[in-house]
């Protein structure tokens, strides 16, 4: 599966949340509320996980950059992503995308040496990349083309377990397939289907857990 915790050696929360008979259900946390295990593993997950993940993201830019931290997340656990996302949003000119579309090779060289982003440069020249492409599509293309691939929300069951969210699912290699086309860079049905998850095109938070159905701490 691809939730933001599953490729981390997480660090433990603050007071340990009590241990489910199955550690992939939704687990009670020191406020006695049902979370996806993964969402208890530190604050920062929490925040997110309670306030984020899931819900529905609109808008070019704002869908630009979620694109590009999934692609920097590759290989690495998303709260090193999380952890540097100001960083990223400072670095990258707010990940809007006519800024980072006018970026120079002097740029390219900046990020190459900017300690508060992941300095992988295949990612960041994908990054610029992908903005130049985008900049030549109509306004609101990215987002109306991200949106088509939403599946029926009642084609869906919700996730009992961990074990019932998915890695990849057909809309999400449809999705990506189709970025590729049109000449999106650094992106695979995994890293389409984490896009899906985390922009609220799917809600995989977990039957029990506060945050379904855009629940949680506002």
């Amino acid at each position: 599966m691809t939730t933001p915790a599953a490729k981390s050696s997480a660090e433990p929360a603050t007071k340990p949340p009590a241990t489910p008979a199955d550690p992939r259900a939704a687990t009670s946390g020191p406020d006695g509320a049902l979370r996806c295990p993964w969402g208890l593993a530190t604050e920062d997950y929490t925040a997110y996980h309670d306030t984020e993940w899931g819900r529905p993201v609109h808008g070019d830019d704002a869908l630009y950059e979620r694109l590009c931290l999934e692609a920097f997340q590759s290989g690495l656990s998303w709260l090193t992503i999380l952890r540097r996302r100001e960083g990223f949003r400072t670095a990258f000119a707010g990940f809007e995308i006519a800024e980072v579309a006018a970026f120079t090779d002097a740029d390219a060289t900046r990020l190459l040496a900017d300690p508060g982003i992941i300095r992988n440069r295949a990612k960041i020249t994908a990054t610029l990349a992908n903005a130049r492409v985008i900049a030549g599509w109509p306004e609101g293309e990215l987002d109306r083309l991200i949106w088509s691939y939403a599946p029926e929300a009642k084609r869906r069951k919700a996730p009992r377990t961990l074990a019932d969210v998915p890695a990849v699912t057909p809309e999400s290699t449809a999705l990506a397939k189709d970025l590729k086309k049109r000449g999106i860079r650094f992106v695979g049905p995994t890293t389409a289907y984490a896009l899906m998850q985390a922009c609220g095109l799917v809600d995989d938070h977990l039957a029990t857990c506060v945050a379904r159905g855009g629940g949680g701490k506002a």
